[in-house]
């Protein structure tokens, strides 16, 4: 998304743990159903497309590499699991543009392509190369819009459909396999860099039309499209998602009609969302893995913040609530925030000064790194209950069998309760701590651990 006007509403105050009623003699606790298993998580990351990584690559060696770590480092930094890039469509390197890797008509859809790589792509191919070497190994491509030329608008912006699809008929012909294997050949170059893309996807927010790179798509077309583009990315070792929509329960509609068609079921291997529209707060309706795969608060109002919880739906805090959602409520398998760096009145994870060499770090970056931090791909998420008011709880268990619960406490006064994990390491994200370890949250209590939990805080508790 490069959306600056619209302003997201963040709710605070959605009760979104299971309860059981509790025994008049007994304290409210919390109650770990390690039998019970939900969704397993295939990871946590952000967006870095629309040229924004540029603006780290021209930090000073000496900021670039702090500004790496924190974006990208595993012990101290955002520890994204995967990295969301953005196929180019344009014809232009202008700032907040991307370059197509086949600006002009090659003259026509039967035409050989007159594809060209520059090797940077926008600054992805060099932040892609440095995630790595930190230890970020999945990566998701994702389309904007088709070339204006592959169009019936004839731009890359401002929506449009693809030429062929059922109900669009241009001069041109049908662009419909041209723009698979041109999506395609993208992954081809980076393989050829030494980055293996995994899933591909051949639009984002077909159901908005924008004033920048867009493309609209019915759910009908985006099965048919499925059907074209998976047996070519197939034969490329690449995996196909769909369909990234403007918000969460607007992709209900394309997870059906993907459920609805054997062959389009088969071909697709992730089934994307936003979560501007409307949020995640239920499952999709298909048996496919499902991703958040892009949101963000409005900066429009709120500017450039830092703070955990200043009533601002760009608090750390108000993160923190959206990512338990999703996986709590939504049973998301991965949380892709928009952007990890950004300039200006962003709401990036950090912003980047670079005419200045300065950049600043915000608090969401913190709420982001206690779930992706500890929550590693392959986890599985496992039943929590409380009965202690104002708690947003959810646990997990990593593959090599490390314990994660993660506590958010949504209220303005402390919480005393208990939990059935013993000697957990303790780390607190709050106004005044930025996921640090804190001794005293947590002390033994008979068969249980007592926990103390400070008012608007998240509380992580990690066992091996």
């Amino acid at each position: 998304m490069l959306r600056l006007p619209t302003v997201v509403a963040v709710i605070l105050t959605a009760t979104t743990v299971t309860t059981t009623p509790a025994h008049a003699a007994s304290p409210p606790g919390i109650d770990l159903r390690r039998a019970q298993t939900h969704q397993h998580i295939d990871g946590f990351g952000y967006s870095i497309a629309f040229q924004r990584t540029s603006l780290v690559h021209n930090l000073s060696e000496a900021k670039r590499e702090e500004a790496l770590d924190l974006l990208l480092g595993r012990d101290n930094g955002a520890a994204p699991s995967i990295l969301r890039l953005g196929i180019g469509s344009s014809a232009t390197t202008v700032y907040d543009k991307m370059l197509s890797i086949q600006p002009t008509d090659p003259g026509g859809p039967s035409a050989p392509p007159n594809y060209s790589w520059d090797g940077w792509d926008g600054g992805q191919v060099w932040y892609a190369k440095e995630a790595r070497e930190r230890g970020v190994h999945r990566f998701y491509a994702d389309a904007w819009s088709a070339p204006g030329y592959m169009k019936d608008n004839g731009t890359d912006t401002s929506g449009g459909s693809l030429c062929g699809l059922q109900g669009v008929t241009c001069a041109s012909g049908d662009w419909r396999e041209a723009y698979a294997r041109y999506l395609v050949q993208y992954a081809t170059f980076y393989r050829q860099e030494g980055i293996r893309l995994d899933e591909i996807g051949f639009t984002n927010e077909p159901d908005y039309t924008a004033s920048y790179a867009s493309m609209r798509f019915t759910p009908a077309q985006a099965v048919e499209f499925v059907k074209v583009l998976g047996p070519i990315a197939r034969r490329a070792g690449l995996g196909v998602a769909c369909c990234d929509s403007f918000g969460w329960q607007h992709a209900d509609p394309y997870a059906r009609a993907i459920e609805a068609d054997a062959q389009a079921r088969r071909l697709v291997d992730v089934v994307t969302g936003h979560g501007y529209a409307s949020p995640a707060d239920r499952p999709l309706s298909t048996r496919k893995p499902t991703w958040m795969s892009e949101w963000a608060p409005s900066s429009v109002a709120d500017g450039w913040n830092e703070a955990w919880d200043s009533g601002k739906g760009t608090d750390g805090i108000a993160l923190a609530q959206r990512i338990h959602d999703t996986l709590a409520l939504a049973d998301s398998s991965a949380f892709l925030f928009w952007l990890g760096s950004s300039r200006g009145g962003t709401a990036a994870l950090l912003q980047i000064d670079d005419a200045n060499d300065q950049y600043r770090v915000s608090s969401r970056l913190y709420a982001f790194a206690a779930y992706s931090r500890f929550i590693r791909p392959g986890a599985v998420r496992i039943g929590a209950e409380t009965t202690a008011e104002g708690l947003k709880v959810s646990a997990y268990r990593n593959a090599n069998g490390t314990e994660v619960v993660q506590i958010l406490n949504t209220g303005t006064t402390a919480v005393a309760t208990t939990i059935d994990m013993r000697r957990p390491n303790v780390y607190l994200t709050d106004a005044t701590h930025r996921l640090e370890k804190v001794p005293g949250i947590v002390t033994r209590h008979g068969q249980r651990s007592a926990i103390a939990l400070p008012p608007r805080s998240l509380t992580t508790l990690v066992r091996a």
